[in-house]
């Protein structure tokens, strides 16, 4: 017999398109082409309501965390789970949980270490019905504090390289013919842009064809990366090149492709350069030492300059080793982080999130 189609809420507070959002987004369609009836509760005026109200979705929206609450406690029941994409949603999603009275799910995609309010942070998670982690890095914190966490890693689609995209950005930035270093990260202190532009110092100093280039938005860390690169003259090799949607489209241009963070709780552009068959450098920060493990790339402790920059020499170095991790590093991707399997393992967290709550009330 069919099990019978859920109604599910989709919930994501972000206003901008990071790899949360993409994922909200492939949760949901995956889940709909199964017959499930999805719905989105996001923040108003983002990408996300836009994208989905282009598919077809259902999309609620909320101005704020207050906002999103008293959403949640009027409209809840309406739902049979609720999936809390972000964490800033979820102390309001449990706090008016008596008023909503139905399974709550929650999708942790950070790995930073505990500090202060660990009792609010057991409390909220104690909380949500099934707590589900990115990764091992991601679920490390909710069990140190007795939370029991289930691991589904975020799942990429793979994307077509855009050849008149890459040849347009190519021509524009007067790169044709220079082997290009690339990475895609904020310009927050978390993804550690300054160590990347000490350690593209070095390989610059060494081939003279090679230019770094970085997609990024503005954040913390956006003095500190222009005064490296002006105290490092990387003026012309170094290129803060701003947000760009749907950057994964033009990582087929790179050489190699390089994160840089200190902390990350799984790595989705490390996963989409993979894709790209492009070879990776990272850091081991976090899931990347789980993604980039096993042949997949090479690694380095965060913040060292100079074990990234011999990593990054040596993919320019010896390109046939460097394609062969890329290779392999392509076809465990495509294995390991399917959008099929990333549902199907949400939807048996959703029922047994439903079995529980039912137990609960009883």
């Amino acid at each position: 017999m069919a099990e019978a189609a859920l109604r599910i809420l989709q919930i994501n507070t972000e206003r901008g398109w990071r790899g949360g959002e993409r994922q909200t987004l492939l949760t949901a369609v995956g889940l709909r082409a199964r017959g499930h009836e999805v719905e989105l509760l996001v923040r108003q005026g983002g990408a996300l309501a836009e994208r989905a109200r282009a598919l077809g979705f259902v999309v609620h929206t909320a101005g704020g965390g207050f906002a999103f609450g008293c959403w949640l406690a009027w409209h809840g029941r309406r739902y049979d789970v609720l999936h809390a994409q972000t964490a800033k949603v979820v102390a309001w999603a449990v706090a008016v949980a008596p008023l909503h009275g139905r399974p709550l799910v929650f999708s942790r995609r950070t790995s930073f270490p505990l500090r202060a309010g660990v009792w609010l942070k057991r409390l909220k998670w104690r909380g949500v019905t099934r707590l589900v982690a990115i990764s091992e890095a991601a679920a490390q914190a909710p069990r140190s504090l007795g939370v029991a966490t289930q691991v589904i890693p975020s799942a990429v689609l793979p994307i077509a390289a855009d050849t008149l995209r890459i040849q347009n950005f190519l021509n524009d930035r007067a790169l044709e013919g220079r082997r290009l270093v690339g990475t895609a990260a904020a310009l927050s202190v978390e993804k550690d842009p300054v160590t990347l532009i000490h350690a593209a110092a070095k390989v610059c100093a060494q081939f003279q064809d090679v230019v770094f280039v970085h997609w990024g938005a503005a954040g913390a860390a956006s003095p500190a990366a222009q005064q490296a690169i002006a105290e490092l003259g990387l003026q012309d090799r170094y290129l803060l090149l701003g947000f760009e949607a749907d950057v994964e489209q033009l990582f087929s241009a790179l050489s190699v492709f390089v994160m840089a963070s200190r902390f990350e709780a799984l790595g989705s552009s490390v996963l989409d350069a993979m894709l790209q068959k492009v070879p990776v450098v990272s850091t081991d920060a976090g899931g990347l030492k789980e993604t980039v493990s096993q042949g997949r790339g090479l690694v380095c402790a965060a913040g060292d300059a100079t074990t990234m920059a011999a990593h990054i020499l040596f993919m320019l170095e010896q390109p046939d080793q460097a394609q062969a991790m890329a290779d392999f590093a392509y076809s465990a991707v495509r294995a390991e982080y399917a959008v099929d399997t990333m549902v199907d393992r949400y939807l048996e967290v959703y029922r047994e999130a439903i079995v529980t709550r039912a137990q609960r009330e009883y």
